[in-house]
């Protein structure tokens, strides 16, 4: 397995004094994940839970929906020319009667730590079919219990303590219980180490569950969101203006500038009590 963390020499400026010290950077590799031997995507991500995210990923994508429709994950060999293994490929079995990913869709599955999975042919090509509706969802929250999600998230990082350049996904009950959380470069990797996990320990859909990101919360993520029957998405950053539609239109109740005691409540507000303020 690859390492998550390493270290450079940086020459560190503080008003007039200069010195020389090493520095420790998270790491970020690619990843490509195949599915029955052919490749579908690659992404930038920092080395972990690789199956979880590759798991999550097929979720989002909508191929995947039960851990039943996923019958092997493995790094491949031979991904030099030596034969060795880089523990940067994987391949998904699928179980018989899952379909594998249509190709007709046209798509740019090079994906970076910044951006998700971009150049998708249209938006209508991205609002996958959800296999669960979160809209009838009956997850009612505490305001008071969401503002500890933040709190709760840092203190659960423990490479981002090293490197201060981490994102982090986590999953919260209805009681703000912490039930998983991923780290990695991207945040919307975080979020499918999240939802593999889930998916393989057969939790699928999440209903009553509440995802929180510590950056900002982006159409993509809502979509993931909505793909894994989650209903409450809460970052500590802004959302896109996308996010707000899809989520208003998906019923997703969406938090953004989640930060001490105060947040924006941009859809959704019914499960927090706030009606009055946001749809």
């Amino acid at each position: 397995m690859g390492r998550v963390t390493s270290r450079r020499r940086v020459v560190r400026l503080v008003d007039d004094a200069v010195t020389v010290r090493p520095d420790t950077l998270a790491v970020e590799e690619p990843l490509e994940i195949r599915v029955r031997g052919k490749s579908l995507a690659v992404t930038m991500r920092t080395p972990g839970d690789d199956f979880d995210l590759a798991a999550g990923f097929l979720v989002s994508e909508g191929v995947v929906r039960a851990p039943s429709d996923i019958v092997s994950i493995r790094y491949c060999a031979g991904a030099t020319a030596d034969g060795g293994n880089t523990y940067n490929v994987l391949d998904v079995g699928l179980g018989e009667g899952v379909a594998s990913p249509d190709p007709s869709i046209e798509r740019n599955f090079y994906t970076t730590s910044s951006c998700g999975l971009c150049g998708k042919a249209s938006l209508d090509a991205v609002r996958t079919v959800a296999t669960w509706q979160v809209a009838a969802d009956p997850i009612r929250l505490d305001p008071k219990t969401i503002t500890e999600f933040p709190t709760k998230l840092r203190a659960a990082q423990r490479v981002f303590d090293r490197t201060g350049g981490l994102h982090a996904a986590g999953l919260f009950d209805a009681g703000g219980n912490l039930l998983c959380l991923r780290e990695d470069v991207g945040r919307h990797n975080a979020v499918d180490k999240v939802v593999g996990w889930a998916t393989r320990a057969g939790r699928l859909p999440l209903t009553s569950t509440v995802l929180m990101v510590s950056g900002r919360a982006s159409f993509e993520l809502v979509q993931k969101a909505v793909m894994a029957g989650i209903p409450v998405l809460t970052a500590v950053s802004a959302p896109s203006s996308l996010a707000a539609d899809l989520a208003e239109e998906m019923g997703v109740t969406l938090v953004g500038f989640l930060r001490g005691t105060s947040m924006n409540v941009y859809t959704g507000g019914h499960r927090l009590g706030v009606t009055a303020a946001a749809r």
